[in-house]
């Protein structure tokens, strides 16, 4: 397991991904959030590659005042869900967030679908909006002190 960062040459497989995860996962109306997040807003993403392959894929960016960090786009091939891949790639971003002395909240904007893996993280659920994304899929939000990770 290799975890570097994103390179622009990624962006197909990354769309691939997210396709691959739709409509179980993530909205159809969602491609084109994350194909303008790749282009604009994609410094601190990160690819996982196994067998020579990007298997999955998950950021984090740095709200204005730097004091909080916001977990971006998590997507896994279905074939290595479950595999504790997206553990690993969570640690990896949570130790590069805490490298930044500046930050105090690590928080998370996800679905009722998947909101129970960050719980095992320590983030804990302050909000939720039922069809934010879309029909379907509710926003929970979760956080928690950085130092509590």
């Amino acid at each position: 397991m290799i975890i570097r960062e994103y390179a622009g040459s990624d962006k197909n497989r990354i769309l691939e991904l997210l396709r691959l995860n739709t409509p179980k996962f993530f909205s159809p109306n969602e491609e084109k959030d994350l194909s303008y997040y790749l282009d604009n807003e994609a410094d601190n993403y990160f690819v996982l590659v196994m067998e020579s392959k990007i298997v999955g894929c998950g950021g984090f960016n740095l709200t204005e005042d730097g004091k909080t960090a916001k977990i971006s786009w998590d997507i896994f091939d279905p074939g290595y869900q479950g595999k504790g891949l997206g553990s690993a790639l969570t640690r990896f971003r949570i130790e590069k967030i805490k490298e930044n002395k500046q930050v105090k909240t690590l928080s998370v904007r996800t679905s009722q679908l998947v909101y129970p893996f960050y719980e095992k993280f320590g983030l804990r659920l302050r909000e939720v909006v039922k069809d934010f994304w879309d029909e379907g899929f509710d926003l929970y939000q979760l956080d928690c002190d950085i130092e509590s990770v």
